[in-house]
């Protein structure tokens, strides 16, 4: 039997219809749930985040422990789950179709598809190969039948192919072969942000937020409809922690831990796990 089309699907695409949304990374079941319990209205997960909580750089995680770490993220919690599914864990646009058709069965309600290729020398996938992956992720998931959300992303400017022209031509081609919500991370400029949202309107844009260039308000005047932090709540947690471990070792002071969110308030997050 065919997954259906779940509550959280239909919150997530409802969501992309108007207004403005924060979309945080959690890197696993427990900071997932501290996100919801603080009132935001989806997740996505963070490639970056999760590798480095297993002891890997960003995009060395195997597919079969992706998935099983979709499943559990999206299990964790009542809200829609967006997946960051790399570039699909192949290159040929079938294998592709074939990754996103198992991550759709995970209980997630939106994936997304990027086109980077991680070889420093042509860091992006040819344009008419980019199309297609994202042509065959929306296949799949439309073999489906789940709804799930699918995101195009290009990722010149975090690859050192900064090119505003060519990664409008990539959303507006990626929309055209399906995309549903269109990403270019690394954008931060406000009239590069506000052109990308009129040259693939009306379809949704998700900006990334890693620093405190912008607002959750300024974003919305541009028109953005999606906000992700990425793989910045990650690093944001991993400064605290070596923070402190640096001081422990180095100087043999504790002076950072008295700074530490209580153990109490950490466990009143998670009420069913003691159930």
């Amino acid at each position: 039997m065919k997954p259906s089309v779940t509550p959280q699907i239909s919150t997530f695409r409802r969501l992309h219809e108007t207004g403005c949304f924060v979309l945080p990374n959690p890197w696993d079941r427990g900071s997932a749930r501290l996100l919801a319990s603080l009132g935001f209205r989806a997740l996505a997960t963070t490639s970056a985040g999760f590798a480095w909580s297993t002891g890997r750089p960003d995009n060395q995680v195997p597919l079969e422990e992706m998935l099983a770490h979709l499943a559990a993220v999206a299990g964790a919690v009542e809200l829609p789950v967006n997946a960051d599914f790399e570039g699909g864990f192949a290159t040929a646009p079938g294998a592709v179709a074939a990754n996103v058709a198992r991550a759709v069965e995970t209980g997630i309600a939106g994936l997304s598809i990027e086109d980077s290729t991680g070889d420093a020398r042509q860091p992006l996938f040819d344009f008419d190969l980019a199309v297609e992956r994202v042509r065959a992720a929306r296949q799949a998931i439309d073999r489906s039948g789940t709804g799930v959300l699918l995101t195009g992303r290009s990722e010149g400017f975090i690859v050192g192919r900064p090119d505003l022209g060519e990664t409008i031509r990539r959303l507006t081609a990626y929309a055209e072969a399906g995309a549903e919500c269109l990403y270019a991370p690394g954008l931060r400029k406000e009239g590069d942000i506000a052109e990308v949202v009129r040259a693939v309107a009306p379809r949704p844009v998700n900006v990334l937020v890693g620093s405190d260039f912008t607002t959750v308000g300024r974003l919305a005047e541009l028109g953005v409809r999606r906000i992700s932090t990425g793989g910045a709540l990650a690093r944001a947690a991993w400064t605290g922690f070596l923070a402190a471990a640096r001081e422990i070792a180095q100087s043999g002071t504790f002076g950072k831990l008295s700074a530490a969110v209580p153990s109490a308030e950490i466990d009143s997050a998670f009420p069913s796990a003691r159930a």
